[in-house]
């Protein structure tokens, strides 16, 4: 075991085998994962990074529960969980660390509380794990004033993140050796079993269903109400869950597209989420792919009831006509069999785009020169929308289909289509040897062009 900081007054190193009592499910479970945490070298530089940690080859990771302070908290019901302690030589970083399991959620009293625990002794971070789903670790589900985040940072990981981040290091190979492979894979096997308590975002609030029959009723969404805050936040955890699930399918990591002030403040991603919902009754992101040709870009609109994914791409720009830049696109898409697809066609100046399904082009590419005869399309949307009718509005149905149809939009085009690049340009001829690009050479043809001017 690691030396204990000097704060603590006692504490225990966290246990890959931990004997706890059957009812302390949370203390078990993060026993394991932090002694995971400690002992996976790849997998503490991945999870501890993700908090802005860089961690060398030297850095030393301890893990503790059961951790009693000197000061700060004799007479606070409140105790952390666990600790985190990590030494690089030169400087030492801490952070006290919060788990809940099963329906258990966090609250405002309980981190407030270790906030000040935290400033009190001088430890550098309060993390959180849960499974609650948040789009970046330095997002966190709860909303805390940042008077009490000045000094101390507030980070939060979901369990579905752990359990993505060691499936991808397994996935990628990453972890070289094998008794800590063994250990991630064991974590792995532990988080997945019913009985650790940890589950997946896998169900909307009420409030996703009351806002479907407001809207069916002709009301609309407001800014101010409680519903379409709930709203917006089921749908990033959703997203979340989502982009987790693309990672473990590809074996790579998908993230969530967002501007630099979004990632920053996620009041702000709020606040913005909130304003495309008020304005189009939809909420929508984008999604990026390794190496995918665009990003895809995800819709779930309230007044349609539908889901809908696309992607866009410019079309060839060393093809001339509309019915050879459409056939690039056709080939890439000639295998795809499926009615829920469609292609829109962006065209110069303020022509109104056009859109068929995709069987329909395939099957007769020039239906889309008859509507814009002499123009020659720019750019293409590659679509698949699901109507959902009813089922958009039930709670558990919405978010399956939600991951189902992601996942078949980059089966059926995210993973077929490429973007198009122009060529690398080629050396003219006569201009093959240096020599005939030299100053010399250069100085000769101004000369000629001089006296043919000349006369």
């Amino acid at each position: 075991m690691g030396q204990l900081p000097d704060f603590l007054q006692s504490g225990e190193a966290a246990r890959l085998f931990p004997v706890l009592a059957d009812t302390s499910k949370e203390g078990r479970t993060l026993s394991i994962f932090l002694a995971c945490l400690e002992n996976v070298n790849e997998f503490g530089r991945s999870m501890l990074g993700s908090v802005g940690l860089k961690l060398g080859s030297r850095a030393r990771i301890d893990t503790f529960t059961e951790v009693v302070f000197k000061k700060g908290v004799s007479d606070s019901k409140h105790r952390p969980d666990g600790l985190i302690k990590v030494s690089t030589g030169k400087s030492t970083w801490t952070a006290l660390v919060e788990a809940k399991v099963g329906t258990a959620e966090l609250t405002n009293n309980q981190i407030e509380a270790y906030l000040g625990i935290a400033k009190s002794n001088a430890i550098d971070a309060v993390i959180t794990v849960s499974n609650q789903f948040t789009a970046l670790p330095t997002h966190h589900p709860l909303s805390v004033s940042s008077l009490l985040t000045r000094k101390v940072s507030l980070f939060h990981w979901s369990w579905g993140y752990v359990i993505t981040q060691a499936q991808l290091l397994r996935e990628l190979g990453e972890v070289d050796d094998r008794e800590q492979l063994i250990l991630l894979s064991e974590l792995q096997r532990f988080l997945l079993h019913p009985s650790s308590g940890v589950k997946e975002f896998d169900q909307m609030p009420a409030a996703w269903s009351d806002l479907c029959a407001n809207i069916a009723a002709g009301g609309t969404a407001s800014a101010k109400n409680p519903i379409c805050h709930d709203v917006v936040g089921s749908w990033h955890q959703a997203l979340d869950r989502l982009t987790g699930v693309l990672s473990r399918q590809i074996g790579n990591h998908v993230k969530l597209v967002m501007s630099k002030s979004d990632a920053i403040d996620p009041t702000q991603r709020q606040k913005t989420a909130l304003a495309e919902l008020v304005s189009g009754n939809c909420v929508q992101s984008e999604v990026l792919i390794p190496d995918a040709a665009a990003p895809v870009q995800i819709c779930a609109d309230f007044g349609k009831r539908a889901l809908s994914f696309h992607m866009r791409l410019k079309a060839p720009a060393d093809r001339k006509s509309t019915k050879a830049r459409l056939s690039w696109l056709t080939r890439q898409l000639s295998d795809t069999d499926n009615n829920d697809l469609h292609v829109r066609l962006f065209w110069p100046g303020r022509s109104p785009t056009t859109q068929y399904p995709l069987k329909a082009l395939l099957a007769d590419p020039d239906i889309a020169i008859l509507d814009r005869p002499g123009m020659v399309v720019h750019s293409f949307e590659i679509l698949l929308v699901r109507d959902l009718g009813a089922k958009f509005a039930q709670r558990k149905i919405i978010v399956t289909e939600l991951l189902n149809s992601a996942s078949a939009f980059y089966d059926l085009v995210g993973a077929k289509v490429s973007a198009w690049q122009p060529k690398p340009p080629k050396i003219s001829e006569g201009k093959r040897e240096p020599a005939s690009v030299s100053t010399e050479a250069m100085r000769d043809q101004v000369e000629r062009e001089a006296l043919d001017r000349a006369g």
